[in-house]
C-alpha cells in the first residue's frame, strides 16, 4: 500500500461525475502533489466539460499530511478538516451539515488509483470516479484506456459548475 510520500509528483486526471440532479460532467487533467511543511500540497487543474454545457478551466488544491497510525490526512487548502484515510482501509467519510461525503480510495493496482466518492445530501446526489495514473505513463499503459476518474470536487466556484463538496 501506498505512504504519503508515494503520492509526490505529477498525476493525470480523468474523472466522471454523476449527478442525478443535474447534468453530468466529465474532468481531465493533472494534479501536483508537491513537498511542503507538514506534508505534500495537492493542486488539481485541468477541463470541467458539462453534458449540454459548456467547458471550463477548473481546480482545487487540499493539504495532504500523515497522520496517526498509518492515517493520510486530507484537509482544504485554507486549513480545514476534509477527511481521513488509512491506505490499508480505503474508506472515508465527511460529513458537512447534511452532506454526506463516502469515499473509497482503491491501491490495488499502484501507481494507478481510484477515488470513488458517494455524495448525498438535501440538494446533491452524484457519483463521482476519478482515476490517476502517473504523468509519465500512458493511458494503454497497465491500465484502462480512457478510464473515468474523480476525487472529490472542491467547491462550485473553484470547479465552475462541478457539485459543491463541503
Amino acid at each position: 500500500m501506498p505512504q504519503l510520500q508515494d503520492f509526490e509528483g505529477a498525476w493525470r486526471i480523468s474523472r466522471r461525475i454523476d449527478d442525478r440532479r443535474g447534468p453530468a460532467a466529465r474532468f481531465d487533467g493533472t494534479a501536483v502533489f508537491s513537498p511542503v511543511a507538514g506534508g505534500l500540497f495537492y493542486r488539481e487543474t485541468g477541463l470541467l466539460c458539462i453534458s449540454g454545457g459548456g467547458s471550463y478551466q477548473a481546480g482545487r488544491c487540499y493539504l495532504w499530511r500523515s497522520g496517526p497510525a498509518g492515517t493520510i490526512v486530507v484537509d482544504h487548502a485554507d486549513g480545514r478538516a476534509f477527511h481521513s484515510f488509512c491506505p490499508g482501509r480505503e474508506d472515508a467519510r465527511h460529513l458537512c451539515g447534511a452532506d454526506d461525503y463516502r469515499v473509497r480510495y482503491d491501491f490495488g493496482d499502484w501507481p494507478r488509483w481510484r477515488a470513488e466518492w458517494r455524495v448525498l445530501g438535501p440538494r446533491k446526489d452524484y457519483l463521482m470516479i476519478s482515476h490517476y495514473r502517473p504523468e509519465g505513463q500512458g493511458a494503454d499503459e497497465g491500465g484502462d484506456a480512457g478510464a473515468d476518474a474523480g476525487a472529490e470536487t472542491g467547491n462550485a466556484a473553484e470547479d465552475r459548475g462541478a457539485p459543491d463538496q463541503r
